[in-house]
């Protein structure tokens, strides 16, 4: 099964070669934390981390 990863640009959190969400390949399997959005338009902590998209994200990267 593959690890997790995290987007070094975007903070997706995913599986496989390159990230789904701005298609990059700079990424870590060495994150802090995770996040759901799931109404990014009414979280306080999407809107104060500036994510303005449903999806997994690491906290830090």
């Amino acid at each position: 099964m593959p690890k997790q990863k995290a987007c070094k640009k975007c903070r997706t959190v995913y599986k496989g070669a390159k990230c789904p969400r701005c298609g990059s390949e700079e990424s870590t399997d060495t994150f802090k934390g995770k996040i759901f959005v799931l109404n990014p338009e009414e979280s306080e902590i999407a809107k104060k981390i500036k994510l303005n998209e449903k999806g997994e994200y690491a906290i830090k990267t």
